[in-house]
């Protein structure tokens, strides 16, 4: 079913062009507030309670108050209005008080990437907070994008790998496991990172630098809208594996995991 550009605000839908907050609302002046974006298949809601969850986390951190079954309601109206789609909601709630939810739609095609990595210091007093303040992450890709990539991949002053902008980083880096920066280094608490984890039975937490990207085997970035997607060169290495096995082992198993929870 095609997707059409609906959106909620604060319990009414309305075409999304026609959805509007104040300029007031610090959500817009400061990106103070909090989002998710949420997986639709053929109508159905992926790990719902997870986003939900990690709302209501986010906010507590950042000092929010949100109501979370008004958040839900809203969703299940605006998912209501739209029918059997498969795409995405964004939803987001700001400091004014405003909850907005977008249909979105996702990329049907997921061509392998190219990285490019951008320095990156993550603030730890967002350790936590998946925040509106998104500005830096946005102005990554585009760096990436100067450099003839199609995605950036955020590493430390210090050389340590963390994640892409917007999606999380597993890396082969000897042919027979996969890591992922653990979540000390201050990358986000991903809801498909941590299904990938609990899965996987060679993937696992590990520190990875800079440096030692140069012998990658293969990779991938995962996210929400991504799932996984494979990764063809970072920087000016080209990985010798596109998909390699495990990339292939991680896509089908997710894939899996989400059709046996949708019927579920």
């Amino acid at each position: 079913m095609a997707l059409t550009a609906l959106a909620i605000l604060d319990g009414k839908v309305l075409p999304a062009d026609e959805a509007t907050i104040g300029v007031t609302d610090l959500g817009l002046l400061r990106g103070d507030g909090v989002f998710e974006v949420i997986s639709i298949y053929e109508g159905r809601l992926f790990a719902m309670e997870d986003h939900l969850r990690r709302m209501a986390n986010s906010a507590q951190n950042l000092r929010l108050e949100i109501d979370l079954g008004a958040v839900q309601a809203d969703i299940d109206a605006l998912l209501a209005e739209a029918g059997p789609v498969t795409g995405a909601i964004r939803f987001f709630v700001t400091r004014g008080g405003r909850r907005v939810g977008l249909v979105e739609a996702v990329p049907a095609e997921r061509e392998p990437l190219i990285l490019a990595t951008i320095t990156y210091a993550p603030p730890r007093i967002m350790d936590g907070v998946k925040s509106l303040s998104y500005a830096g992450n946005m102005l990554a890709t585009r760096l990436a994008a100067e450099k003839g990539a199609t995605e950036a991949l955020l590493v430390t002053p210090h050389g340590r790998v963390l994640e892409g902008p917007t999606s999380s980083f597993f890396v082969s880096l000897d042919g027979e496991t996969l890591v992922t920066p653990p979540l000390s280094d201050h990358v986000l608490d991903s809801i498909t990172r941590r299904r990938l984890l609990a899965m996987l039975p060679h993937a696992r937490e590990e520190v990875v630098t800079r440096e030692e990207l140069h012998g990658a085997r293969e990779a991938f970035l995962a996210s929400t809208t991504r799932e996984v997607q494979p990764i063809a060169r970072i920087d000016e290495d080209d990985l010798p594996l596109v998909p390699g096995p495990l990339t292939q082992a991680a896509a089908e198993a997710f894939a899996a995991h989400i059709r046996d929870a949708l019927e579920a």
